[in-house]
């Protein structure tokens, strides 16, 4: 989280630098549009505009895997739970087998007349 932040300061830096040393006044046409801005502001505008495009593209193989990591974090529970009962009812048999040993073996032999 801390590198995060250290990285964004310098950006930020580094775009206030770019932007005074870029500050010369540029138009921008497209169709029937223009545009008066200064050199850094219209190249920030679009550096901004294409890593919101990006974010846009990635977003459906994003949510993608977080479905894919929810039904294997479900999955994961699933077989957990099984496997914890399956456990204990093989517990349950031995200690019933024991059990049943014992009493046999507590028995006492009825003497032979």
């Amino acid at each position: 989280m801390q590198v995060q932040l250290i990285v964004a300061i310098i950006v930020a830096i580094l775009a206030v630098v770019f932007a005074l040393q870029n500050a010369v006044p540029i138009t921008v046409s497209f169709l029937t549009w223009r545009f008066e801005s200064s050199l850094a502001l219209v190249l920030l505008i679009v550096l901004a505009l294409g890593i919101l495009m990006s974010l846009l593209v990635s977003v459906p193989s994003r949510v993608k895997r977080m479905k894919l990591i929810s039904s294997q974090k479900k999955k994961i529970q699933e077989l957990a739970s099984s496997l914890q009962r399956e456990s204990e009812s093989k517990t349950r048999e031995e200690t019933g087998i024991k059990i049943e040993e014992e009493i046999e073996s507590e028995e006492p032999e009825l003497p032979l007349e």
